[in-house]
């Protein structure tokens, strides 16, 4: 008897236990469950510890309410200039009504696969290739904005579309890289010769600048060394004439230049300017006087200057009181190579 009670005991016990599992659930936060009560849907379960009627109502399975991420690879689309372009897109999607994602689609990620493909043929199929790859945000807007209104009564919003990858045929890329390579050639031609061209402008400046610093320079030194030969040329002639030289001293200075004009290079012939004789002349005219003095007074004669000079130039110095000569012109014929001491014609 004591052993039928304790059995009883322990299947009533179960039996609660059993019945209490069943009454009581427990939804996790963000996630939802909907309840069927004899096969028609009764509620939905909010998350935390919820009681149902265990054998007459149903529940089933979780949902997440979370925003979801899920990822549609190799979409097939043809282009508006018949290229065949694999797409892969990243679908992000949140379930905002648990019941209508339960009840009015069967597997709401599929459908939204499908019409993802679907719209992706709509809009690329107006696009050409370029456009294609350089429009994506255009895509990803008009691919959110038509599953947003088509999952909406789903009980599904569709947060953000992104194309993840665009992928051309094989021609297409070797084509594109071909002109991509050479674009990169003909920016780097025009690179190059831009650099030669500021090279040679650099370089024609550098010495546009150095000819005129040059040219000053020479400017420079031409107005200074003139300067100097002016300061020069005034310090001598202030200095002549606050000596007062007399004529004998200027014409002593005449007779010592002319051996220097006769030393020069093929110079057989020259001229004696006719201020020479006249020089001469009174250079001879104030010896003669000087001698004549000295031999009045009883001392011998000196030689002058000019006798010394005579021989040079060729001619005897005159007496007191004679004319000077009027030759103003010597030649001095070279000796004939031959020996025959004939001049040359």
């Amino acid at each position: 008897m004591a052993l039928a009670s304790l059995i009883g005991g322990i299947v009533v016990a179960l039996f609660v236990i059993i019945v209490i599992t069943k009454t009581v659930r427990i939804v996790p936060q963000a996630r939802a469950r909907n309840i069927e009560r004899l096969g028609r849907y009764r509620k939905t379960l909010e998350p935390g510890m919820n009681v149902i009627i265990p054998l007459i109502d149903r529940v089933k399975p979780l949902i997440d309410l979370r925003e979801q991420v899920v990822s549609f690879k190799g979409a097939p689309v043809i282009t508006e200039d018949n290229l065949v372009v694999l797409i892969d897109t990243v679908l992000f999607f949140q379930v905002t009504d648990p019941r209508a994602a339960d009840y009015e689609i069967v597997n709401y990620i599929q459908a939204i696969e499908q019409l993802t493909a679907t719209m992706l043929r709509s809009v690329i199929g107006s696009m050409d290739l370029e456009q294609t790859l350089t429009s994506r945000d255009r895509i990803n807007n008009m691919l959110r904005g038509v599953l947003d209104d088509a999952s909406g009564k789903w009980g599904i919003r569709v947060t953000r579309v992104e194309i993840k990858a665009i992928d051309p045929p094989k021609s297409v890329k070797d084509a594109m890289e071909k002109q991509m390579r050479a674009e990169r050639e003909k920016r780097a031609a025009i690179l190059t010769a831009e650099g030669v061209r500021q090279s040679q402008i650099l370089t024609a400046e550098g010495e546009k600048q150095s000819a005129i610093l040059r040219a000053e320079g020479q400017k420079q030194s031409a107005i200074l060394e003139a300067e100097g030969q002016s300061q020069a040329i005034a310090t001598v002639f202030q200095a002549i004439h606050r000596n007062d030289p007399d004529p004998k001293l200027l014409a002593y200075q005449y007779l010592q230049t002319l051996p220097q004009l006769a030393q020069g290079q093929g110079s057989t012939f020259w001229v004696i300017p006719s201020e020479v004789t006249t020089a001469l002349k009174a250079l001879s005219t104030a010896f003669d006087r000087q001698g004549a003095a000295q031999q009045a007074g009883g001392e011998p004669a000196r030689a002058s200057v000019a006798d010394a000079a005579t021989p040079t130039i060729g001619t005897p110095a005159p007496t007191t009181g004679s004319p000077p000569p009027q030759t103003e012109a010597v030649t001095t014929a070279p000796t004939d190579s031959d020996g025959d001491g004939a001049a040359p014609g």
